[in-house]
């Protein structure tokens, strides 16, 4: 995914990092499979 090292220290904070990369690096890809204007449809929904 391309990092290296968190932002932050602590556990907790650690943890939502990598949710933040994983929901990022989610949505990259399924903007390269199906498209910007699909996905916004789909959210707005």
């Amino acid at each position: 995914m391309g990092a290296t090292h968190f932002l932050t220290g602590a556990l907790p904070k650690v943890k939502t990092d990598m949710s933040l990369n994983a929901l990022a690096y989610n949505l990259k890809r399924m903007m390269a499979l199906f498209g910007v204007r699909p996905l916004i449809r789909a959210m707005a929904t």
